[in-house]
């Protein structure tokens, strides 16, 4: 999984994440395969429910994504495998510009400590996250937390199968958005190549910052309060900042688009989507310790505010033009909204389809 240039020992990463976790909630063998089976049901019913309120569809002849129901370690597997493959290549890139020798790179950073910090963060995040499409790595799955949901659904005291299709139709949109809009994924990575083009950084200064950012991370899991920029650490060149912004508004938008799907598909898909959008956004509140990894992930609060905003942004733009008027965001890079209409969908639909918004 590592390589000679991989600025964090992602092997180590994932051994030292598998000694921390534990295994989740107590089920018995049949209760678990029980589990199993309902989710991949609930994954394959969200499709249709997915693509008939969103009227997107996948590309014809276009990669069938896979759906993996997996326990904590799988999670953490998946994850290593997936941020080696997006951060390695950028180390390699930075090496190139600096025209370092492969290893050099590694070596000043190094990828044991980082790794042993990496495998701290994952540990933690491996119990409390419920789905996610894989973008970067593998590419493609269609990842489900089976012991994580389990101990939501009870903690919660929700229905459980309503739960399940619930945090279903939010992975499967993620899903629907990457295979109906394959323009995606390379949109992300070319962005990223911007941003490593932006980056002069010395391979001490990497060092310095990246070690600073894992260990405010490792901090923020704790409960400690030091300040931190997080990410932003890493971004002094403006133009890495213009680029951190407009991947803040793409990753905004796909989040925002889920978030509205899942609450959007009504009582006669999920008969009690009410009570469990009420009882998950309590839980969101009450869950401290990951909103603190994620701000200090992201540097600031404003960040996190503009995540969220990610669902006004959606609701408020099939508001005015409907979802098929929504849906010209998909046609190309130059449609995407921009960080400053998050906020005011009116700005977006009056520069995208030409015309003024009509507000009520």
């Amino acid at each position: 999984m590592s390589s000679a240039s991989s600025m964090v020992d992602w092997d180590l990463a994932g051994r030292t994440a598998r000694k921390l976790i534990n295994a989740g909630p107590s089920t018995t063998r049949e209760e678990a395969a029980g589990v199993v089976r309902e989710l991949h049901e609930a994954a394959a019913v969200a499709v249709a429910h997915v693509e008939k309120l969103t009227g997107l569809r996948p590309v014809p002849g276009g990669p069938v994504p896979e759906v993996a129901v997996v326990d904590r370690p799988g999670w953490v597997d998946a994850n290593a495998g997936g941020m080696a493959a997006l951060l390695d290549p950028l180390v390699e890139a930075l090496a190139a510009k600096q025209d370092s020798r492969p290893g050099v790179i590694a070596t000043a950073i190094g990828s044991r400590a980082t790794g042993i910090q990496a495998g701290g963060i994952l540990a933690f995040l491996s119990s409390r996250v419920l789905g996610q499409y894989e973008v970067f790595g593998t590419g493609g799955r269609l990842l489900l937390v089976a012991p994580n949901i389990v101990a939501t659904e009870r903690k919660l005291g929700v229905d459980p199968s309503d739960f399940r299709l619930w945090v279903c139709l939010h992975e499967v949109t993620h899903q629907l958005q990457f295979t109906a809009v394959p323009w995606l994924k390379g949109h992300l990575e070319a962005e990223i190549a911007r941003f490593v083009e932006a980056t002069d950084l010395t391979a001490d200064a990497l060092r310095e910052r990246l070690q600073d950012v894992l260990r405010s991370l490792g901090d923020a899991v704790r409960g400690g309060d030091t300040e931190s920029e997080g990410l932003l650490a890493l971004v002094r060149d403006p133009e890495q900042r213009a680029v951190l912004d407009r991947v803040t508004a793409v990753m905004s938008l796909v989040e925002g688009h889920a978030e509205y799907v899942m609450d959007g598909v009504g009582p006669d898909v999920v008969p009690s989507v009410k009570t469990l959008r009420k009882r998950f956004a309590q839980r969101r509140k009450g869950r401290g310790p990951l909103d603190r990894v994620l701000r200090r992930l992201l540097g600031l609060e404003q960040k996190m505010k503009q995540y969220a905003e990610g669902r006004v942004f959606v609701g408020g733009v099939v508001d005015l033009v409907g979802m098929d008027g929504f849906n010209r965001v998909w046609e190309g890079p130059a449609n995407l909204p921009r960080i400053d209409e998050l906020t005011a969908p009116e700005r977006w639909v009056e520069r995208v389809h030409g015309r003024p918004a009509i507000l009520a």
